[in-house]
């Protein structure tokens, strides 16, 4: 009984294939958008500039990082009370 019910409701929604719906965009001229124009360098940009960012900051802020310990801390004597 589902079904029925299932694939009438799936052919009155007029889903496309993917192949249909690539076939209707080959078929119109495509105009060059903002992204086509510049997307390649705005990523490229923003690539450099995290990079340069995270170099700055892990070089020449000075922060502590918190690195293993292991060869700059020694136990302490054991105090049996």
């Amino acid at each position: 009984m589902m079904f029925p019910l299932t694939r009438n409701a799936l052919r009155s929604l007029k889903i496309r294939s993917i192949q249909q719906i690539k076939a209707r965009q080959s078929h119109r001229k495509h105009s060059s958008d903002f992204h086509d124009k510049y997307g390649n360098a705005v990523l490229a940009s923003g690539s450099a500039f995290c990079v340069v960012a995270w170099i700055f900051a892990t070089t020449q802020t000075g922060i502590e990082w918190n690195l293993s310990p292991v060869g700059r801390v020694t136990p302490k004597e054991w105090n049996d009370e």
